[in-house]
């Protein structure tokens, strides 16, 4: 089965190869810091890494990565670009998240994404942030402030991507610079930890890649409506030091009754699949999707290492489409 977005167009090489310059903002004062410089190794080919930091399973993390299974199984012609159906300048969602503690679920946090119109390097384009953070319950036992921002052309042509996550005891800076020379997908990838020196590695392939919140947008506007349960379908995703692929099965059509509403959804549901040590994969989480134009993700069952949780949309406003998924709403 092809991967997700062959044959980067030859007409994205008008977007400029050199990188960006980097700039940071943040809500903490604390997080200030120095650019430090590196070398630069020479690009190669983008391969699925064996190991990162932390896991997929960060609420942030999860919210992003539950829609790109649309995107890795589009139609042959798909390029770096694609039409976009499926979102508006001034779309917000904002998700309730759950965790099981001693068999109670308890609420620990909040994410919140928004999408506006804005202009990049000139160029009119697209920008996207998603914004995690828990809770004072949950802050006394894991701090989580998350917030990952993306620029994208029109067309939905990756151009740059950066995110800030305090996680625990830790601090993390990525940044993610795109450009597209001689018909292939370059990605300039930065990682720091703790403030630590920039480890940069510059990945090329005639494929097309993306990071977490590019992946989102771009999967929202494709059509799985002749899907089968059982499809399986692999993507190129850009995370932390690495290119790596990952796996998603369709399970199939279900309905998700909106919590605290009347209001019940059609659905798509599926799988997400992490491959271990071994070659054998666990599935690390379940989710569900609004059968709609808009795509919406609704539901997210989450298997982490220190336990499960769970993520429901609490609210969505500023949406393109009508909501046709919609099967039930009580007055």
């Amino acid at each position: 089965m092809s991967r997700a977005g062959r044959n980067c167009p030859i007409d994205c090489e008008k977007l400029s190869s050199h990188s960006e310059k980097l700039y940071y903002t943040t809500e903490m004062t604390t997080l200030q810091h120095t650019r430090q410089a590196a070398i630069q190794p020479s690009p190669r080919k983008a391969q699925p890494a064996r190991g990162r930091h932390g896991s997929v399973t960060r609420p942030a993390q999860i919210l992003i990565l539950i829609l790109c299974a649309l995107a890795a199984y589009s139609p042959a012609r798909a390029q770096c670009s694609a039409p976009n159906t499926a979102f508006q300048s001034g779309e917000t969602l904002q998700y309730n998240l759950y965790f099981n503690w001693k068999f109670i679920w308890v609420k620990v946090g909040t994410a919140t994404m928004n999408i506006t119109t804005t202009r990049y390097k000139g160029e009119p384009a697209y920008r996207a942030y998603l914004i995690t953070r828990g809770n004072k319950r949950a802050d006394a036992l894991f701090m989580l402030r998350d917030t990952l921002t993306a620029h994208l052309t029109e067309e939905l042509t990756p151009l740059h991507y950066r995110k800030h996550a305090h996680e625990g005891k830790n601090f993390y800076r990525e940044d993610v610079t795109y450009s597209y020379p001689r018909g292939t997908c370059r990605l300039t990838q930065r990682y720091s930890r703790n403030f630590a020196p920039w480890e940069i590695q510059v990945y090329e392939d005639p494929e097309c890649a993306f990071d977490m919140v590019s992946m989102l947008l771009r999967a929202r506007s494709f059509d799985p409506s002749h899907w089968k349960a059982g499809h399986r379908v692999e993507f190129t995703l850009a995370e932390g030091r690495k290119c790596r692929q990952e796996a998603i099965v369709f399970k199939g059509r279900d309905t998700f009754q909106q919590e605290g509403t009347g209001i019940r959804y059609r659905c798509l549901v599926f799988a997400f699949l992490e491959k271990k040590d071994g070659g054998k994969e666990k599935e690390i989480m379940r989710f569900y999707i609004t059968d709609d134009k808009n795509h919406l993700p609704v539901r997210l069952d989450m298997n982490l290492n220190f336990g499960t949780a769970k993520a429901y949309l609490a609210m969505g406003k500023g949406l393109r489409n009508p909501q046709t998924s919609i099967i039930k709403k009580k007055k």
